[in-house]
């Protein structure tokens, strides 16, 4: 049985190869970053755009699709039963940013690679789940558990699309999230965002601003100053722009906050040198000494909140944005913290460490969670992995955050590949010239295809 679906899936993938990445392009050029509401459109526009576009899309494979009040969607076969089984992706991105070499809303195809924002972070995976879907209806396999196939709108910015969903619909039995990495994710570090801000008014940082995103390491970071006889870095410029006035650009490497080994942060580059060339005031100096601390060490022990727990990596911390309001200077935070923590912890040692010169608050504070690698389900997507790549692989957990943690039985499941070479053109979830190789993306449908025949067997 598996042989010939191996063969009727490559058949398939043959046949549907064109059209697949004609879709994911249809859904890249929609800027769905969220805007403020408007009627019918609780994200903005641009999420709303796509989801349409994705229900769409969905409609013209001859899938059923369903429009949760614009906040998410889904297609399914098999019917709408309340026992069913469930991919959940999403079709909102994170800023375009600084760094394209081309519009970021035109998919480019290079060397085996689609570029554009959104064709890993989740556009790309979307249509690979619309296909899985439509390849299993085209079999006419008898299905034992409906299957939907769940797009929402909201996941870079707060999840409210689920949560949403969750409030007015049932739960599927198992659900995995194609926004992670292969081989399987089993457990993710809790997320705690919050904001620092300064308890004195700025005085010779007359602007500044950085950053895209609380959860992307920034790559570029521009401010105005008031100070004298200023010198460019390797990393920064400094252009006098009036009378003991200067404009300066920091430069950095972006990447996701929860995997800032690699990067450099645009902001700490900037605070360093606002401080290493006398430009702060004695009053702007406690503030931009503190957050500085932040750059000095990701995993935090330079403010007092490293931890490590056993099957996960140890506790990360950084700061995606930093910018002026009311006349102070602010900086987010963004730690993806381990099971041996908590997020009040967390908030009660950065109050304490900055209580003489920063306001911390926390916006977001989501718990851990960690399922046992040897549960039937996850064994089933194991098992589809496996034969599909021909590897001996085991699930593992991260730091990142998919939409896993907020539904009561679910996974992150690939397509990523973390460590995996990449040519130097193509960028990372999140960065500049996000991209993602075909045979990849083309690889995981058909695990993705096994899994959820895997899961049908499984008793729920």
């Amino acid at each position: 049985m598996k042989q010939e679906v191996l063969s009727a899936m490559d058949a398939f993938i043959k046949r549907n190869e064109d059209s697949i990445f004609r879709h994911i392009a249809r859904l890249v050029a929609i800027n769905s970053i969220e805007e403020a509401p408007q009627e019918n459109a609780p994200f903005g526009p641009g999420p709303k755009k796509a989801l349409d576009e994705a229900l769409a899309i969905c409609s013209e494979l001859g899938l059923g699709t369903h429009n949760c009040e614009n906040k998410i969607g889904y297609a399914y076969i098999g019917g709408e039963d309340d026992r069913y089984l469930a991919t959940i992706t999403h079709v909102d991105v994170v800023p375009d940013g600084p760094g394209w070499e081309a519009d970021p809303f035109v998919m480019r195809d290079r060397e085996g690679y689609i570029l554009g924002r959104g064709v890993i972070d989740d556009k790309g995976p979307s249509v690979i789940c619309m296909y899985a879907l439509k390849f299993l209806q085209e079999q006419g396999i008898a299905l034992r558990y409906p299957i939907r196939a769940l797009f929402g709108a909201n996941e870079e910015t707060g999840m409210k699309d689920v949560e949403h969903y969750l409030a007015n619909y049932p739960a599927p039995l198992f659900c995995f999230s194609p926004d992670a990495d292969f081989p399987l994710i089993c457990g993710e570090k809790g997320i705690w965002h919050g904001r620092m801000t300064a308890l004195a008014d700025a005085e010779n940082v007359l602007s500044i601003s950085g950053g895209v995103a609380p959860n992307a390491v920034p790559g570029f970071c521009e401010a105005t100053v008031r100070a004298k006889n200023l010198q460019s870095t390797d990393d920064v410029t400094a252009e006098p722009c009036g009378e003991d006035t200067w404009h300066l650009t920091a430069r950095g490497i972006s990447g996701h906050a929860s995997m800032p080994r690699g990067t450099k942060n645009a902001n700490g580059v900037m605070i360093a040198y606002l401080l290493e060339n006398a430009i702060a005031s004695e009053r702007e100096k406690p503030f931009l000494e503190a957050a500085l601390l932040v750059h000095q060490a990701t995993d935090g022990s330079r403010i007092g909140i490293d931890a490590v727990s056993e099957g996960f990596t140890p506790l990360t911390v950084v700061s995606g944005m930093i910018g002026m309001e009311n006349g102070r200077i602010w900086q987010s935070l963004d730690s993806r913290y381990v099971p041996s923590t908590s997020g009040k912890e967390i908030l009660e040692k950065l109050q304490a460490k900055f209580s003489g010169s920063a306001e911390v608050i926390c916006s977001r504070d989501a718990a851990p969670f960690y399922k046992s690698p040897e549960c039937p389900e996850i064994r089933a997507c194991m098992d589809a992995y496996c034969l599909v790549t021909g590897e001996k692989a085991e699930p593992f957990t991260i730091g990142g955050g998919t939409y896993a943690r907020d539904f009561p039985n679910a996974v992150g499941f690939g397509p990523e590949y973390e460590g995996r070479k990449r040519p130097a053109f193509v960028g990372s979830m999140h960065g500049a010239e996000e991209g993602a190789s075909k045979a990849e993306l083309l690889e995981s449908l058909k695990i993705y295809i096994l899994s959820l025949l895997n899961l049908e067997e499984v008793d729920f």
